[in-house]
């Protein structure tokens, strides 16, 4: 939803009267859901992006509609509009699911994490040695998802993973992994 922020639609240029096109009431009443919905479960945070959010959207598409109509197709908002309308579908997936994020921020910091460390990986050597700096990097990524301290985790997995049975190494993913834990080391 965020990806078609206003401020995109705001850049992109200004009607024949110099005047900005508005989009950002909507974007602002969308976050203010989301805010509300933070500390909630995800049934009920669908449940409030659905009473909520669905029509902001509904109004959002309609703004973008006519703009579609109105604007020229060399004029650089055209572009914004259409990508916009393209992605529309993955736009309203949060609506569906009260488990998925209204933006990707999370994503993007990870990934931030990736590229600051690509120089480093064009050392590797070889294809086993890229393999295990990304399976840490994953691993690593994970704890911090699930609020785990990354060095006890990979600590604990070092120390245990030798001794545990195959069938049984779902319960060492970091997700699953805390709750096997006592809770004064949590």
């Amino acid at each position: 939803m965020l990806g078609a922020r206003e401020k995109e639609v705001h850049r992109a240029g200004e009607n024949r009267a110099g005047n900005r096109r508005r989009g950002g009431p909507v974007d602002r009443r969308a976050v203010s859901v989301e805010k509300r919905a933070k500390d909630v479960s995800a049934e009920e945070r669908l449940r409030l992006r659905q009473q909520h959010s669905a029509p902001v959207l509904a109004e959002l598409r309609q703004k973008l509609l006519g703009w579609e109509e109105q604007l020229l197709q060399k004029h650089p908002m055209t572009k914004v509009v259409n990508y916009t309308l393209s992605q529309w579908r993955e736009l309203n997936v949060f609506c569906s699911d009260g488990a998925v994020p209204i933006d990707n921020n999370v994503s993007e910091r990870e990934m931030k994490r990736v590229v600051l460390n690509r120089k480093n990986s064009l050392l590797v050597g070889n294809r086993r040695g890229g393999r295990t700096p990304a399976i840490l990097a994953s691993l690593t990524s994970s704890c911090r998802r699930h609020q785990h301290d990354p060095q006890l985790y990979l600590t604990q997995l070092l120390m245990n993973l030798p001794g545990w049975p195959m069938r049984d190494l779902d319960a060492w993913l970091p997700d699953q992994w805390k709750s096997r834990l006592p809770e004064d080391t949590r």
